[in-house]
């Protein structure tokens, strides 16, 4: 099953490196994690796509150049203990789990995290910690990471995960509203933090207490 698709996985990782992916182990991450098994199945032949894909609960699987640059800004060497934020497919936390020594990930949603936990032990990924919760406050107990991934726009990089960064850290997380938010990279060194903005994107809202308020449905 791994090793189904071999074909347009291949696509993908070539689209990648054209569009800039310059991180080799980037690269070669994407085109050893197979996508296809951490979206539905009725979505299954659009996997390697460069699209977003809806996984439930109101959710989605960002578009692979959105995982790539991300990763690719990052530069991870292998070492870093990484906190995700927003598990949703587990497919990114995959890809971080090739990518970075100990990888700790948060989802609000039990059905998601759930799921994401089936395939990624079905495909023997044995460095992820993983936690049901609200991911705006972190996960203090394991702090201080030495990279953080939001997987969902906020109106402000929430305080609690800025505080649980170590230095010589990165934090990357999308700023802005419900619909459009820019990616904003924060690094912090022993005089505190700076803010470059990365790239604009849409990304689903980020629920929390430091982030936006899950609003009733009518």
């Amino acid at each position: 099953m791994v090793h189904e698709l071999r074909g347009p996985r291949r696509r993908l990782v070539e689209t990648l490196q054209a569009n800039g992916i310059r991180d080799l182990s980037v690269l070669r991450a994407f085109d050893e994690v197979p996508r296809h098994l951490f979206v539905p199945t009725g979505v299954r032949h659009r996997a390697y796509e460069d699209a977003a894909q809806p996984i439930g609960s109101g959710q989605t699987i960002s578009q692979p150049s959105i995982h790539a640059m991300y990763l690719d800004v990052l530069q991870l060497t292998g070492k870093e203990r990484v906190l995700e934020i927003g598990t949703g497919s587990g497919f990114q936390t995959a890809l971080l789990a090739r990518l970075a020594a100990q990888v700790f990930t948060i989802e609000r949603v039990p059905a998601l995290m759930d799921r994401a936990k089936e395939v990624l032990r079905s495909l023997h990924v044995n460095n992820v910690s993983y936690l049901v919760g609200d991911g705006t406050i972190g996960w203090r107990e394991y702090a201080p990471y030495d990279a953080i991934l939001v997987g969902a726009g906020s109106p402000g990089v929430p305080q609690p995960l800025v505080d649980q960064l170590a230095i010589g850290g990165r934090l990357l997380c999308p700023v802005g509203d419900r619909t459009k938010q820019d990616v904003v990279l924060v690094t912090r060194d022993i005089g505190g933090t700076r803010t470059t903005v990365i790239a604009d994107a849409r990304f689903v809202p980020l629920v929390g207490t430091h982030g936006w308020i899950d609003e009733p449905t009518a």
